[in-house]
């Protein structure tokens, strides 16, 4: 098991004007966390940097805006040495950026609207398409005329016909001029006088009129060349103003990387302008340290700013215990079961940390409950060769490793059980084995979650707890009570006296304890100390039954398999291969996926919900981050 590491609170003691530079020193070495310090917040009420984190939020937008629209290399490789940056200096680079910004939106404003006018000239040629085949000019479609009555649009080809008869009644003529999937476009023309009868029959009709955008003056070639002159200068256009684009950044390339460079150094002083307390010309830095960081703090300060500040730092404070960060510093293997293990909560500052013990238990139930080489080895392959899942590639090799050790002890490979002979057991020959197996595994792994809850208690000084609670020594030798009678009496031998008192005296304690732990009138503390009883024999029964599943999954394991098999027995010499492939992708994906989950939830529930309290905070030190990615 792993504990965070030891903290320390260290209290930095600098003038004023060198505020940025110590904040610089304290973000090189990424393991210092500033926090309020409530005891110089009184004797030093000001916020130096208050001014200054606005100057760093208005650079950075800007910087930011810029870097979305430039392709710059602000690589930390190439990064110049670490300097403090004083509020002048980032008064005069903000408005350096405000000034870049300007040109830079000007020429960007300036492509967008070349952009839009391109798609428009192209909406338009293409819309030209419906009226190419009319050598008329385009304008008498749009002007009201005093004598004639000129429509165009398109409507079913099935109904032209019917469409035009009608019309030549009302002395209207329905001309077609192109055929599109099963669509006639037509130009219909006739005297004025009638158009609202006219157009209540073309909507009974089905009629859908083309409108004449008011850029189509002449005949449709003539319009098709105007706009293709049009397009032709947007695109110029267009081209211009992103040469002036990219010749504003050659201009400024080297000026703008090296503004990100220097709001990378700025970021730390930033970030803590609101932790950052002063009086007169005096600056107090407080926050937590890992304790074996505290030399490489000391050597970056007096490198950075020798003989110019006072730091002095001591153990956390008993009261404090709650609000210190946990730094957990894991195997690079186990990072992904670390992520699994945050998802339920982070560790409280010297409590332990379940991942080995998580990373351990998980492996090993994956495999009993998905035992099967063949599987197993696809799991292994998945992990080896899918880039998008690098960073679970460790937990992925481990449980299909585990699925295939599993799979040798049953005697399985992609469900065929007839090929390799069980080292250990077919898991539906003796269902009773399995779940006596299932139940032995899940007795040891409440002893040792229980066995960790009372060494957390211990490193919490809460040694009542440890020693007298349902999860402390009491409730062990309870629970090893429990497992002695349900033993006895599964065995007909009866409980006995011996067994009555190994059962007794630890439940006699765990009820002292609730009774001198709770407060209340008498009938309301004897009812709670009933319920808690009870809810405490009921708890550790359940859990323990709750790994039943492990061998329940195991045997539904092998019984999906089965009815895979008989079902391919049923087909074809292909039907029987393909039932068989598409049967194991199913088990593979589907089963998988839920025993990936079940063992989760035994996890959380079974084996976190009795040890782990997860209401810690994880250390955040400060950091110099990378260019244009600086912290709000």
């Amino acid at each position: 098991m792993l504990q965070p590491a030891p903290m320390q609170f260290a209290t930095l003691y600098v003038l004023r004007e060198d505020a940025h530079m110590a904040a610089l020193a304290l973000a090189q070495t990424s393991s210092f966390e500033p926090v309020i310090n409530n005891i110089a917040a009184d004797a030093l009420p000001e916020f130096p940097a208050t001014s200054f984190r606005e100057r760093f939020h208005s650079a950075s937008n800007r910087m930011e805006k810029l870097l979305a629209l430039c392709d710059l290399d602000c690589s930390i490789s190439a990064a110049p040495a670490a300097h403090a940056v004083s509020e002048h200096d980032l008064a005069e680079l903000d408005n350096w950026l405000g000034v870049v910004w300007g040109e830079f939106s000007l020429h960007q404003e300036a492509l967008r609207h070349w952009e839009e006018q391109s798609k428009h000239y192209q909406a338009l040629l293409k819309s030209l398409d419906a009226f190419a085949k009319l050598d008329i000019d385009l304008t008498l479609l749009r002007r009201n005329g005093r004598f004639l009555d000129l429509r165009v649009g398109s409507i079913s080809s099935a109904e032209a016909g019917q469409l035009a008869s009608a019309l030549k009644l009302a002395g209207y003529v329905l001309q077609p001029y192109h055929e599109d999937t099963g669509q006639s476009h037509c130009l219909i023309a006739g005297p004025k006088g009638h158009e609202a009868e006219i157009l209540r029959l073309l909507n009974s009709a089905g009629w859908h009129a083309l409108e004449v955008p008011p850029e189509f003056s002449g005949r449709p070639d003539e319009v098709r060349t105007q706009l293709n002159i049009s397009l032709g200068n947007a695109s110029a256009s267009h081209t211009q103003s992103s040469k002036q684009l990219a010749q504003s950044l050659e201009k400024h390339r080297t000026r703008l990387i090296s503004a990100a460079h220097q709001l990378r150094h700025a970021a730390p002083h930033a970030e803590m302008s609101q932790l950052l307390r002063a009086q007169g010309g005096l600056s107090v830095i407080s926050g937590w340290v890992p304790s074996d960081r505290v030399a490489d703090l000391r050597d970056a300060l007096a490198q950075l700013m020798p003989g110019r500040y006072l730091m002095t730092v001591r153990e956390p404070a008993p009261e404090e215990m709650h609000s210190v960060p946990s730094l957990v510093r894991q195997a690079r293997w186990l990072r992904p079961f670390a992520a699994l293990v945050k998802n339920y909560g982070v560790p409280r500052y010297n409590e332990i940390d379940p991942t080995p013990l998580f990373a351990f238990s998980f492996i090993a139930m994956f495999g009993m409950m998905f035992g099967d080489i063949g599987h197993g080895a696809i799991i292994v392959a998945a992990g080896l060769l899918l880039r998008r899942l690098a960073f679970a590639r460790s937990m992925l090799v481990a449980a299909g490793l585990s699925s295939m050790l599993f799979g040798w002890l049953y005697g399985s490979i992609f469900g065929f059980e007839e090929f390799i002979h069980p080292l250990w057991i077919a898991p539906l020959s003796d269902p009773a084995r399995m779940l006596t197996a299932a139940l032995y595994w899940g007795v040891g792994l409440i002893l040792i979650s229980t066995t960790l809850t009372i060494v957390n208690n211990f490193a919490q000084s809460r040694r009542d707890e440890a020693l007298y609670s349902p999860k402390g020594v009491a409730g062990i030798l309870f629970y090893l009570g429990l497992l002695h009678a349900a033993y006895r009496l599964s065995t007909g031998s009866g409980l006995g006296i011996s067994g009555g008192i190994v059962l007794a005296l630890p439940l006699g304690v765990v009820i002292y304890h609730l009774w001198s732990s709770s407060h209340g009138p008498l009938g309301e503390r004897l009812l709670v100390v009933a319920v808690e009883t009870l809810e405490t024999a009921l708890n550790y029964i359940a859990n323990t039954l709750s790994f039943l599943r492990v061998a329940a999954f195991s045997m539904n394991h092998v019984a999906l398999a089965i009815a895979v098999l008989a079902l391919a027995s049923m087909m074809g010499s292909t039907g029987h291969w393909i039932t068989v492939v598409l049967g194991n992708i199913f088990s593979l994906v589907l089963e998988g996926s839920i025993v990936a989950i079940q063992v989760l939830r035994l996890e959380y529930y079974e084996s976190f919900s009795r040890f782990y309290a997860g209401d810690g905070r994880a250390f955040r030190p400060l950091t110099l981050l990378a260019p244009g990615r600086q912290k709000s």
